[in-house]
Order: C-alpha cells, then sequence, then structure tokens
C-alpha cells in the first residue's frame, strides 16, 4: 500500500476568498489596524493655494522693495550730479568778494591793487586745490600728446619733442585733462 497523504480540506479557505479576488477585502474595523487617512484633494488645493498666496505676497514685498532702492539711487545719483561743483562753488565765493572788493576801491596805488590780485590769486589756487585741480606746465619737460596740445615746432638747444615755450597752462581733474597745456615744442636744428 502506498503511503497517501490526507489532502487538506481547503473549502473553508475558499469561503474566506471574495466573489472577485481583484477586490481589496474591507477590513474589519476591529481586527485592521489604524491607517492614517490622506488628506483630501480639496484641502490640498486649498494648503497649495495658501502657500502660492504667501509666496506671492513675498515677491510682491521683495519687489517693492527692490523699486524703491532702486529709485532712492536714482534720486541720490541726481542730487550728486546736482550739488557736485557745490564745495568747489563756496570755495570760490571768497575769491569773487576779493575781486568785487578790489574793483570799488577808488584811486589805489599800484602796489596796493598788486598786493590785493596776489591774496586774490592765492584764494583761487587754494580753491583749485580743494577741488583736486592742479596744473599742469610742462616746460623743459618731454611732450606728451596726452596732457600737451602743441601749437608748433621751433629750433632749440634743447632736446628735440622738449616742451619749450608753455603759451596756455593745462588743468587736471583728480589726473584727467580737462585742458591741455598749449606749448610749443623743440625740433632738432637743421629739419
Amino acid at each position: 500500500m502506498q503511503d497517501q497523504k490526507p489532502t487538506p480540506d481547503i473549502t473553508p479557505e475558499l469561503e474566506q476568498m471574495p466573489a472577485d479576488p481583484l477586490a481589496t477585502p474591507e477590513p474589519d474595523a476591529a481586527t485592521a489596524p489604524a491607517i492614517d487617512t490622506m488628506p483630501s484633494l480639496e484641502e490640498a488645493l486649498r494648503q497649495a493655494e495658501l502657500k502660492a498666496a504667501e509666496h506671492h505676497d513675498a515677491w510682491l514685498r521683495a519687489k517693492a522693495e527692490t523699486e524703491n532702492v532702486r529709485r532712492r539711487a536714482q534720486d541720490d545719483i541726481a542730487k550728486a550730479a546736482k550739488f557736485a561743483a557745490e564745495k568747489f562753488a563756496s570755495a570760490m565765493l571768497p575769491v569773487k568778494d576779493s575781486l568785487e572788493a578790489a574793483l570799488a576801491i577808488e584811486n589805489q596805488s599800484v602796489e596796493k591793487m598788486r598786493e590785493g590780485v596776489e591774496l586774490t590769486l592765492k584764494q583761487l589756487v587754494s580753491a583749485f586745490d580743494g577741488a583736486h585741480l592742479a596744473e599742469e606746465n610742462p616746460l623743459g619737460q618731454k611732450f606728451d600728446p596726452n596732457r600737451h596740445q602743441a601749437i608748433s615746432t621751433i629750433e632749440a638747444d634743447a632736446e628735440p619733442n622738449t616742451v619749450v615755450t608753455v603759451l596756455q597752462k593745462g588743468y587736471l581733474l583728480n589726473e584727467r585733462v580737462i585742458r591741455p597745456a598749449l606749448v610749443m615744442v623743440a625740433k632738432a636744428k637743421g629739419q
């Protein structure tokens, strides 16, 4: 006789299976573990809209602040340009006052007039120094086309291409040429 294994009885398991094998069984409230419920789509949408509104508000505030900073900077630039010469103008007022006072005096001696002009020139030089306006007097220096304007060349005992005569001094504002010096330059003899 062969050993026969007893066939297990599978009917109780079949009875427990749902009729539709793809359907999910409904959990028994007593035996099922607690499942966290996902928020509804409406709640998720509401939360997203709140976040979007919050971010939009922050963006609008940042944009407004940036515009305010830009506008303030433009105002500062406009004021700086408008009042850039204020310090220099303040330094020039005493010079003008001195010249007017000199002209107001009748029957001045030549010596007194000269003294007044010299003092006025000192005031003017002081105003120029305060404004970083420097004089360019290139007599005896090599000709520099960036700082000098040659009117002519002349034969001279000086080395060729050297400034021998300054017709009008030049001026530099913070090392930038605002008026080149008008000069005459030496040329080699026999040219």
